[in-house]
């Protein structure tokens, strides 16, 4: 069995990643574009849910990129795209939002299997790990 690193799960995170963070950093550059967007789906405390999408899409986003407590990251990443998807998705006579409720749901279980199997080699995760070992 190989023992070396594969980029391909850091590859992975940072695909992930990157749609998290440039969605992210959107609506740090447009706060009052994006309340209003939550407002208009119907979901109360724009504020709160304003700032929870800032911090899972930028912190967590991060944490994912980074490998850092990944699975969690990750678990928690699942649940917030799935979450969006239900509650700005679901028009399903126009086929865009179909098209985006199914790209959500497909994320999700990208973010699952990165939960599930960890942030390979090429992380703060493993470097942790290693680390431990050595100690």
């Amino acid at each position: 069995m190989n023992r070396q690193p594969s980029f391909v799960p850091a590859a992975a995170r940072v695909l992930l990643a990157s749609l998290f963070l440039i969605s992210g950093f959107g609506k740090l550059a447009a706060p009052a574009a994006t309340k209003a967007y939550i407002v208009h789906a119907g979901l109360p405390l724009p504020d709160v849910a304003y700032l929870i999408a800032v911090l899972v899409e930028v912190g967590l986003g991060l944490a994912l990129l980074a490998g850092y407590r990944t699975r969690v990251a990750a678990a928690l990443m699942a649940a917030f795209t799935v979450a969006t998807a239900f509650a700005f998705h679901m028009h399903f006579a126009d086929q865009n939002q179909m098209i985006h409720f199914l790209k959500n749901v497909a994320i999700t279980g990208g973010l699952l299997q990165v939960a599930a199997y960890g942030a390979g080699g090429f992380s703060l995760d493993a470097l942790r790990l290693r680390r431990t070992r050595t100690h």
